[in-house]
């Protein structure tokens, strides 16, 4: 057993905190982006389009985020106290908003430049599990998003939350939807998918979806929410709609001339 007890603020001067899920956008960004560009793009054009198209992501992120956390998650609370959507340092954002986000600012940025969407979306694709995984891990020292209660051997006590044992669902979610989905992008990029615009964006969404659902059995759903259909979390539901577009974009995109 574990006991967490981690201060959500990594760095405090006089009055001003940064928080290390601040800084897990902060970084999880820039290692995207060298990622991006050192290992994975090849055309110069794209490598120089894609620098400027980092300024729109960030926006989409946090907008896409926050309104989807709005949206799916608390819109009673959220219309009864509307100037608190403004309020992200509160906390409340959304995986399945950001990348909505994400998808609208890099179409109308794609759009702009006269370039297939695709392209840039299998990039950021191939590279968001870096983000995921350091976003992941500042939820389990922020105590949030924790897991059911259970006596398993590796359980963690989140003190800043109550002294029951949960999963660290977290962590799971770390190794899955980071560690293990990174490699898996990895794997078929190394296979040329990305020279057919649009399979990593389709295989990205399946995995994720898939990992996500799972981890939901293991993770506290949502207290203003609770279960929903078939005790299945918004969550989970949320993952199966985006489970379902990923495959009928992948049918699309690989049958595509």
């Amino acid at each position: 057993m574990f006991i967490n007890n981690f201060d959500p603020v990594a760095i405090q001067i006089f009055s001003l905190e940064i928080r290390w899920y601040s800084l897990a956008y902060i970084f999880g960004i820039l290692i995207g982006w060298l990622y991006c560009k050192k290992i994975l793009i090849k055309d110069k054009n794209i490598s120089k389009l894609f620098d400027d198209l980092i300024s729109y992501l960030i926006i989409g992120v946090i907008l896409g985020g926050r309104l989807g956390y709005v949206i799916f998650y608390n819109l009673e609370y959220f219309s009864n106290n509307p100037i608190e959507i403004l309020m992200i340092w509160h906390g409340g954002m959304s995986f399945h908003g950001g990348l909505l986000g994400v998808l609208a600012a890099t179409i109308i940025y794609a759009n702009k430049h006269n370039v297939n969407k695709f392209i840039f979306l299998d990039l950021i694709a191939g590279s968001a599990p870096i983000g995921i995984f350091l976003g992941r891990i500042a939820n389990f020292v922020n105590s949030e998003l924790y897991g059911r209660e259970t006596n398993i051997l590796w359980s963690v006590i989140f003190t800043r939350i109550d002294n029951i044992a949960r999963h660290p669902s977290q962590i799971y979610e770390a190794l899955l939807e980071g560690v293990i989905l990174f490699f898996i992008m990895f794997f078929f990029i190394k296979k040329n998918y990305l020279l057919k615009p649009g399979l990593i964006s389709s295989l990205f969404l399946i995995f994720y979806s898939l990992f996500r659902f799972l981890v939901e059995f293991f993770r506290v759903p949502d207290e203003q929410i609770g279960f929903i259909y078939l005790n299945l979390t918004i969550g989970q539901i949320i993952s199966l709609i985006f489970l379902s577009f990923g495959f009928y974009l992948f049918f699309i995109k690989k049958n595509e001339n």
